[in-house]
Formats: C-alpha cells, structure tokens, sequence
C-alpha cells in the first residue's frame, strides 16, 4: 500500500513537472551488477562559468538528498553511496559498483542561489530512472544429498533473485520436467513429489535463467529401504548407490611449465570413494610422459607439474565406490606455450622446373604470427628473389626449382607469446620430379565383355609410384594394374565408362593425366543435370544426355503427379517421346499449381538406361481476375522470349558474356544476334552467326578505358526475340589487350581514317620505289645487251629464216639445261612484268643459238653449221656464261625480288 502510494505521488510529482515551464525529461538508463552507471543532468548552462549554485541528487523513498554539493566544498553522500558516487560532466552523477538496490527513480536538481522566483525553483529539477541488471542468485535452495523414506512426500524449494527476474526450472538426470506429471508438480520453483518411490530417486537440478545468465543448483535424493541392485539409494544400516559428483572440474588454460590442479569431489554412501583420471580415455598413469609429473590427491583433484603442450586435451574425472556405473565429468585442458618448430628434416627434395615448397613443421598457442627464413647462415629476403613467397603456415614457396634454391635453410616461428627458437637446418637437394615416357590416348573405344589396356608409365628422382582411379564413382572387381604400370579392365563393363586418372607421384611431386573410356555395345547411361522450369499450364524439361553405348538413343520424358489418384493403388505415370537429338522438351496439358514428379529414360537398340533422378516442379498457372485484354493480332506478345540474364566479365583476354537460354521457345533454337555499343553511341551488330547451343562468347580485341553495352536477340525459325537485358562493362585499369580489335565496328573513327590513311601512303611509297628501281635497270640491261651483241655473234644452231620454239638438244643425253633466266635482259623484263601483274610478251629477238644479222652487214642468211663437236663446245660455253650471269644476278637482287621461274626448260639429250 505504501508502494502504491509512493508511485501515485512520484507520477503526480513528473506530470506537475511536465506541466510546467521547466518541462523535465524521464531518462532510462540500464546497467548491470559490479558495473558503473552516469545519471545524466544537463540543467547546468553548457558553456561560461555557472552561477552560484547547489546540485542535489535525491531518490525515491529516501528523506535526505543521497548526494549534496555547494561550491567546492565536500559532498555530503548517503551511508550506502559512500565511496561509489561521484559528479561528472557538471550536475551528471557516475554511481559504482552498482547494486541490486540502487535500481530505482533519481532526481537531478541544481539551486541557483542568486534566482529568486520561487516558481523557476520548483521547475529546476530532471528524473531519470537507473535500472540494474543482475545475475540469477539462489536466496533459498534444498541440500546437496537428501535421503527419504519410500511413499513419504518431499518438497525440494529453489528461490532466486536477479534483474530481470530469473525463471526457475528443474530437470531429472538432466531431463526437464516442465510442470510435472503424475506424482511429480513443479509450481513457482517448488518441486513437490506426493509419494516417493524407486524410480524417484536420482540427481535433481534446479536451474534459475534469465537474459543475464543462469545459475544452477544439484541435489541428488536417496530413496531409503531399497534393495540393492535397483536405483542408487540408501537401505537403512546399508548403502546401495553409486558416487554423486558434487564439484565437477572446469575447464582450465594454463602457460606451459606451470603446474596445474582440476578439481573433483564426489558423495557416495559408503564414502569408501576411489578416483580414477584418463586423458582421452587412457588412464592418465599409463602414460609414460605423465606419469612423473602427475598425482591424484585425497579429496579427488588430479595435479599436474609442469605441464608441457602435449598435456593439452580433455582430462575426464570417475570416482567409484564399487557399486553399479560410477559416474564421470570432463574438463579440457589448454597449454600456451611459444611457436616452436615439431620435426625439421634433414633434408628436402624440390623438383627441377616445377614448384616447391619448404615446410616449416610449426605448433603454436596462441595461433602462429609470422616466420622468418635463413639460407646459409643469412636473413632470406622474399622480395628480392622473383617467383619466391611464403604461405599462410610459413612454409616457403618457390615457382620454379633450380640451382638458385640449392642450400641450407632454417625457420623461426614466432606467435604471441614469442618464440622456442630457430629450427634445426634443412638441406635443400633438386630431384627430377615424375615425367611420363607414355602417356595413355585421349579416348580409348571398345565393346562391352572383352578387355582393355591402357599404359602409363614415368620416370623421375626417386622413382616414381603410378596408381589408377576412375573419376566420380568408383570401380571395384575388375581394374588391375601390370607389372608394366598399365590399367587393365578385364572384362569391360558398363560401370568402366568414364574418365580414368593416371598419377604419378615421388618425393618431390606429383603429376596426372587422364583418358576417357566408351564402352560400346551397351544400355545407355543415365541422362544428368534434369532442369525442369514450370511455365503456364506446362513445363519445360532439359537435361544433359549420358553416353548413348554406340548406338542411337532416344529420349522420353516421364511425369506424374505427386499425389496419386484415391482410387489407384500406385502412380499413373505418362511417358512422351522426345524428337531425335533433342535434349528438352515441351510437356503441356499440366493442371496449374499441382507438384509433378518428372523423369528422363534414355533407350538405344540394346534397352534401356536407367531413370534419371525425380525432380519434383508446379506448373503455374494463369491469371483470370483481371482478364487479360485481346489484343489485335499486329500487338500479340512474341512466342519467343529473350535470352535471360546476360553478364558481363573482364578477362585478361577480353569480355566474357554469360546468358541463360529463352524461357518460351516455339522451335528450334536458331541462335543468337550479338549487338554492342560504345557509350550513347547506336547499336551495331557484333556477331550474326552465335550458335543456339552456346550460352557464352568471349568478344576480345576491345580498347581499352571505353564503357561498352551488350546485349543479344534471340532467333527461332521466322520469330526474333525482343532483345535481353543490357550488360555494360568497362575497360578502365586493364593492361593486357589485343593489338588488332576484332571489332571494327566498335573503332573510333578517327582513329580508323589514321590507320587506313597510313597504310594506303605506305603502300603507294612502295610501289613507286619499285617501278623507279625496275626503270632503272632495264635501261642498264638494254645498254648491256647492245654492247654484248656488237661484240660477239651468238652461234646458229637453228635452220635459217626459223624461229625454232624448242632447242636442238641431241649433243648429250645426260646434260639438262634450265632456260628460266634467258639472260640479263630477260630475267628483269620478267621480274617488272611479274611485279605489274601483266605477262610477259614474247618479243622479236633471236634465241641464244639464233643467228642475228647486223644491219647492212655482209653476212648471208644462211650459213654452213658447223660440226657437232664445235656446236656442242659453243653451247656448253654459252651455257656456262648464262650460269655466272644468273647467280651474280640473283646475289645483287634481295630476297623478295628475286625472279619468278620461267615455265620454259630445255634439256640436252
């Protein structure tokens, strides 16, 4: 009633407060137990030297101020606030040590002593109420072991105290009991058992739990007049029950090389009690390392003398008075200790030409910090040797083995607590890492029950250990390996169909290659990936075919609904036949929001595959309210939908595009129009012809620091989707790029015209120079030629007044005469025409074995031959001389303009 009326005037008090000028506020302010807590006032002026003034804290219930203060003089403080109240940030008050009491309402007040207005007087004052969360605490609970006579009722009491209110449970062998049942009622925290029988006995808890934590409290109750061999309890003049574990050890973190106790007290009646301790379930004195440094004292404690890092695990306590189960309680014990290094090896192997890596064998606790590497004797610095680094444990990485790694290495591990010290040295030897001498084929085809063999085999420093494995799913029973490191399947089952992994794997490395295996000659294999995308009154089912066993397969697509039918037994399940080569499906005629399952059989002329995986989808349906309007046939939505989510993805390459294929497809998917462009520029097509199958493309050749758009159109027989989402993509901050854009489309145009313009000047440039350089020494030929015909005659191996197209060759069976280069002349008529591109014209000059007569000269126009022996002379000579004129002819000519062969050949016989 007190309560009630201290709360009505307090209430009356905020709201005259609130009413006024002064117009207060209400401040909440929270804290826990042990803590501190400010009482914030803010009624002082913020800023300047405040008047003369008295600050007064009171509380609610109190008759005196719990806090005065005028000028500098000493606080007077309440006897409970003594030493834990003090001002702060002006007229704020910081309590310490905060207790259950000190919740409650404060008020704030600041006197201006040179104010006279009674009225501001009355308003000067700010509320704030300080709540204090605490801890569940027992105020009252039963005894630790309890006995009772059977049929008699007990009361076991639990009260507990705490902010907020902690809720108070009980639990039987660590069962909850709830409200109770039966002969067990549990009300407000009370546990109230009305008879008392064999089964009543046991260890009770009762546990009190709030948002601030929980306590909890154990009271085993013994059942007397109980005959041995039931539930522990205790028959008068004799006991019957196994030990209580009343102190069960903790969990304990200790520095190594300290000594360490964990604790374990148990009840039993008789107390003849006997204490047994296992690390890990072995017993901790049949260990050798524990052994001298450990004891287990009288009242069940184990002790441990300088504990060391292998001591940490978990420690498991049983005490046993002999009878039925004793119990059991476990802690786990945790040793800190600085980063040392396990077991260095005297030596490691690194492959040549491949990478390695140099452990550094580290336990640390706390968590290793960092390593540091020596080689010979001197600090390693990592960012002076290319291609070397270090890994997340300290081990030391390097790209590429070679004689720079040769030498001695060491490591220190340090973590928080420092180092034990450097490791003991390694020596760094090059093996040759395994090299296969032969490698199985990429695909190996043979039919089902006869046998296969696939070699592989390696070399390396050591020699290398070659195993076989199928990827995926395992084959056992039929592959063997030979002497030979060669797979053999014997016989060849269905099961063998697959990828196979040869590895081959020594000290230093290791290294796989792999074959496919088809078995001919059976069943197909199960299809995989089944997608099943719902649409309205349909689906649409996918998948990726299996291996077809050599033959032709064909697919049907089984459904059903989930729900079978009240009146059958069993599923009613409807198969469609898939066109050949299709790998999808179109299932219509579904009912809208109805689960199917679907399934996809795959057959060849042999049978039938195996069913693939159930995939369980709910058509959608249609809406109806409102109706859709009818739309005139020029305003029908397309059948064919976009390609779906198209992104983008920068690669050292170029961009990389990702779609999903169209939702609705009436047929065959065609392909796709791939369309681009730079900024706000218009869209250009990039690519006409992207396959209906694929679903990305990698557009590289694109310039580097533009923004690009793409998207694409999907095609289906006479229908054009409308086009996808866009995906945009910038190629700012790149560095590797093609030189020659794919793409001349996406060319700045300016920057075309340069190109296009540099390389039409170059090209005329050079055709100039070479039509100057054929002018030119045609004229020198003509000069030449003129001269070496006033000077000799050619000899007359032809019949006079004929132009003889083929030589008289019947001098010698055995000499060949190549006439591609007639002479000086010749060779560079024919190289000037072959530049231009026109063909040589024959012109009205004598052969090199005509007769040419001078003009006005006196020499007949037939002339006497002369025998064979002098023209077979003459034309070995006139050979000879052709010969040293066409290679000092091809020496002063460069590479590439060097004469295009004569068609024609003359050969002596």
């Amino acid at each position: 009633m007190v309560w009630c009326l201290r709360v009505t005037i307090l209430s009356l008090v905020i709201s005259q407060g609130a009413d006024g000028r002064g117009k207060p506020e209400v401040v909440s302010v929270v804290g826990r137990a042990g803590e501190s807590a400010v009482l914030g006032c803010d009624l002082l002026p913020p800023a300047g030297r405040p008047p003369l003034h008295v600050i007064e804290w009171l509380r609610f219930g109190f008759l005196l101020p719990i806090f005065i203060q005028f000028g500098l003089y000493s606080p007077r403080i309440d006897p409970d606030y003594v030493g834990r109240v003090r001002l702060q940030k002006g007229a704020s008050l910081q309590i310490e040590g905060l207790r259950a009491e000190d919740q409650g309402w404060y008020e704030c007040r600041v006197l201006f002593l040179d104010q006279h207005s009674p009225e501001d007087d009355s308003a000067n004052g700010s509320w704030v109420h300080l709540t204090v969360n605490s801890p569940p605490q027992f105020l009252e609970t039963p005894p630790q072991v309890l006995e009772v006579q059977e049929l008699e009722p007990v009361t076991l009491r639990c009260v507990a105290r705490g902010s907020p209110q902690p809720q108070v449970t009980w639990k039987l062998r660590g069962q909850d009991l709830g409200q109770g049942q039966g002969q067990v009622q549990v009300r407000n925290g009370t546990l109230w058992i009305r008879q008392v029988e064999r089964g009543s006995s046991g260890v009770y808890t009762c546990q009190a739990s709030s948002s601030e934590g929980s306590a909890s409290h154990a009271t085993q109750l013994l059942v007397l007049g109980i005959s041995e061999g039931t539930s522990p309890c205790l028959v008068p003049s004799s006991v019957a029950g196994p030990p209580v574990i009343v102190v069960p050890p903790k969990n304990s973190t200790v520095n190594a090389s300290q000594d360490v106790s964990l604790a374990c007290r148990a009840e039993a009646y008789p107390t003849n009690l006997t204490y047994s301790w296992f690390q890990d379930n072995i017993n901790v004195f049949h260990i050798s390392r524990l052994q001298p440094r450990v004891r287990i004292l009288v009242d069940g404690s184990l002790r441990l003398q300088a504990t060391q890092p292998d001591d940490a695990g978990r420690y498991t306590c049983v005490p046993s008075n002999g009878l039925q189960r004793p119990p059991s309680a476990s802690a786990y014990l945790t040793v800190l200790y600085p980063a040392q290094v396990t077991a260095m090896p005297p030596e490691t192997p690194l492959p040549v030409g491949m990478r390695g890596v140099i452990r550094c064998p580290v336990r640390a606790n706390p968590p290793l910090l960092f390593v540091s590497w020596t080689k010979d004797g001197q600090a390693l610095q990592l960012d002076k040797l290319p291609g070397w680094s270090q890994g997340p444990e300290g081990s030391l990485i390097i790209a590429l083995g070679n004689e720079d790694a040769l030498g001695e290495y060491s490591c220190t591990p340090y973590n928080s607590l420092g180092t034990a010290g450097p490791s003991p040295v390694t020596r760094v030897l090059l093996k040759a890492p395994p090299a296969f001498l032969e490698r199985p084929k990429e695909e190996y085809f043979q039919e089902v029950g006869r046998e296969l063999l696939i070699p592989c085999s390696a070399q390396g420093d050591p020699p290398p250990a070659i195993s076989w494995a199928k990827v995926g799913r395992g084959l056992q029973g039929q592959a063997q390996v030979d002497s030979n490191s060669s797979l053999i399947l014997r016989p060849l089952t269905k099961e063998a169909n697959g990828r196979w992994e040869c590895t081959a794997s020594n000290a230093v490395a290791r290294v796989a290659t792999s074959t496919h295996v088809y078995v001919l000659g059976t069943s197909p294999h199960v299809v995989t990936n089944v997608s099943v995308v719902p649409l309205p009154k349909g689906a649409n089912v996918s998948w990726e075919p299996g291996f077809d066993g050599g033959y032709l397969q064909r697919f049907s697509v089984w459904y059903t609904p989930l729900a079978k039918r009240p009146d059958r037994t069993h599923h009613d399940w409807v198969s469609l036949a898939v066109p050949v080569g299709a790998a999808y499906l179109l299932v219509p005629g579904l009912q809208p929001h109805t689960q199917y399952q679907f399934s996809v059989l795959a057959q060849n002329k042999l049978g039938s595959g195996p069913f693939s995986e159930i995939i369980l989808s709910a058509p959608e349906g249609l809406p109806t309210t409102p109706a859709a309007p009818r739309l005139p046939p020029t305003e029908m939505p397309p059948p064919l939908s976009p390609p779906r989510g198209l992104v983008a993805v920068r690669t050292p390459r170029g961009v990389l595009l990702h779609w999903e294929p169209p939702e609705l497809v009436p047929e065959t998917l065609d392909g796709y129009v791939l369309e681009g462009r730079q900024g706000s520029q218009g869209w250009e097509v990039l690519d006409r012809a992207v396959a209906g199958t694929e679903l990305q493309l990698l557009v590289p050749g694109l310039i580097k620091d533009v923004l690009y758009e793409f998207r694409l159109v999907a095609l289906a027989g006479s229908y054009v989707s409308e086009p996808s989402n866009t995906a945009n993509v910038s190629t700012s901050g790149l560095e590797v790029y093609p030189s020659r854009t794919q793409l001349p489309g996406l060319l700045p145009q300016p920057v075309l015209a340069g190109v296009v313009g540099g390389v039409c000047f170059l090209g005329v440039a050079v055709l100039v120079s070479i039509l100057a350089a054929c002018l030119t020494n045609r004229r020198r030929a003509a000069r030449r030629r003129r001269k070496r015909l006033r000077q000799d005659a050619p000899l007359i191996f032809s019949p006079p007044g004929k132009s003889a197209p083929r030589r008289n060759t019947s001098v010698d069976e055995n000499y060949e005469w190549d006439s591609e280069f007639p002479g000086d002349m010749e060779l560079l008529e024919t190289l000037h025409l072959g530049l231009t591109g026109l063909r040589p014209r024959p012109e009205a000059e004598p052969e090199l074995d005509a007769k040419v007569p001078e003009e006005g000269s006196g020499l007949p126009t037939t002339a006497q031959a002369p025998g064979p022996e002098a023209r077979c002379a003459a034309l070995r000579e006139e050979f000879l001389a052709f010969r040293r004129r066409r290679d000092a002819t091809r020496a002063r000519l460069p590479v590439y303009r060097q004469p295009v062969p004569h068609p024609e050949q003359a050969t002596l016989l």
